[in-house]
């Protein structure tokens, strides 16, 4: 097969996939989004051939457009733009897991200091602040006074983008000092690990240890919902237990361009070549759609 890898830099998780895809035989055509011209009906990328793209762009705002324009050329790309869309943005994430059901924590969303100072009182002390968009536990804070909420707010409203003055508040969750991040393929897990720390942020970026994580069976089909109400994909899945009545765990957040490399290095499991494994058939189903139902001819794709 030919497989493009959408990338703006190469990190250890893309030379862990191109390893693996290089080692079963197949061509890769690296795409450097960070030189490519996307026209509303070619691209100067060698795309006309490949049968499947993987988005593995650092930038969420690379990854939201590339993988548009690549869809409508008609390139299979994963994740998809649609899915991309609905992960990159908080308020999106958390309004389709509420609407499917999967337990998700208290969330609301305000558009001016003043509203969001009301949710936050509302809420008590501690809750969450979130950037709508953001990645690697940035710009969030654990807000713990009424001081600290005004100063927060009232330097989020100085800054400069739009997005900074969409004030995404959340109920703060009493984890056990830990979160589950769950790589999974279209609701199928590939691996679980803990990420534990004694600050309230447990991101692996962060410095959270990791350890493996045996999903049970309630788990597993918060997994699967999670992923069918985001669409599907290669997803990295976040979950903290809850304890207490009720369900055992809360799915905070899906993302869509996932990193794996600290989940290879903590389980058992070989994830890029479960990774790639998915990849495989993903191509081959994609495959088989075009041909059954027609894509456009190459001279409409030109590279």
């Amino acid at each position: 097969m030919k497989i493009g890898i959408l990338y703006s830099r190469i990190r250890k998780d893309e030379k862990l996939l191109l390893s693996e895809l290089r080692e079963r035989g197949h061509e890769v055509e690296k795409i450097d989004v960070r030189k490519v011209q996307f026209g509303l009906e070619e691209t100067t990328a060698d795309v006309a051939d490949l049968d499947i793209v993987v988005d593995r762009c650092l930038a969420t705002s690379r990854s939201l457009y590339a993988t548009e324009f690549l869809d409508s050329y008609g390139v299979p790309v994963v994740n998809t733009p649609d899915t991309a869309d609905v992960c990159a943005d908080k308020a999106k994430n958390s309004l389709r897991l509420a609407e499917a059901g999967v337990p998700t924590p208290n969330t609301k969303v305000a558009f001016t200091t003043d509203t969001a100072l009301e949710i936050i009182e509302e809420f008590g002390y501690p809750c969450v602040l979130k950037p709508v968009v953001g990645s690697w536990g940035r710009l969030m804070a654990k807000i713990d006074s009424r001081n600290a909420a005004e100063a927060i707010l009232e330097h989020k409203a100085t800054l400069g983008h739009y997005e900074h003055k969409v004030f995404y508040v959340q109920e703060f969750v009493d984890k056990p000092g830990r979160d589950i991040r769950v790589l999974a393929v279209d609701g199928e897990p590939i691996a679980a690990m803990t990420r534990t720390s004694d600050h309230w942020l447990t991101n692996a970026a962060k410095g959270g240890k990791t350890a493996a994580f045996e999903l049970d069976d309630e788990a597993l089909e918060l997994v699967e919902t999670a992923s069918d109400a985001v669409g599907g994909g290669l997803l990295g899945i976040d979950l903290m237990e809850t304890g207490g009545d009720g369900p055992n765990y809360t799915v905070h957040e899906v993302n869509h361009t996932v990193e794996f490399k600290a989940l290879n290095d903590t389980t058992d499991v070989d994830v890029p070549a479960a990774v790639v494994d998915w990849l495989e058939a993903k191509a081959e189903a994609a495959s088989g759609n075009c041909d059954s139902a027609g894509s456009k001819p190459e001279s409409e794709i030109l590279a």
